[in-house]
């Protein structure tokens, strides 16, 4: 996996593209005690785009306790397939889909993904 910045302004935001099957089945797989972030993310579409970069604005000030990783979905559709049918959870896109110790415990979209809800879910410390 290549990790991927984003947001100019912040030297410590990384992603982990995800780009095979293997891939994200052993991101959803995995049974940490810290969050993993999965963000689905159309890369023509500027709704996506926005709430991509307010995410990373938004998280630029703590400490990120966890693995970040990224979904290109007009790449990978068929990788948020497999997402949907794993956990559930509708695909949409934007998406933010978070697992901790293998459970979803925050899962929005588009407008709706906020760092304070997803704080609430897991320690940011």
């Amino acid at each position: 996996m290549k990790k991927l910045k984003f947001f100019k302004g912040n030297d410590t935001f990384f992603w982990k593209e995800i780009t095979k099957p293997e891939e994200l089945e052993e991101v959803l797989n995995k049974k940490i005690d810290q969050p993993i972030l999965l963000f689905k993310h159309s890369t023509r579409c500027g709704v996506s785009l926005t709430a991509l970069k307010g995410f990373e604005r938004e998280w630029s000030q703590e400490k990120i306790k966890g693995e970040c990783y990224y979904l290109d979905l007009l790449r990978y559709r068929e990788l948020s397939d497999q997402t949907a049918c794993f956990t559930g959870i509708k695909h949409e896109s934007p998406q933010l889909i978070v697992f901790h110790k293998g459970k979803v415990v925050y899962s929005d979209s588009h407008s709706s993904i906020k760092v304070e809800e997803l704080k609430k879910k897991i320690d940011t410390k």
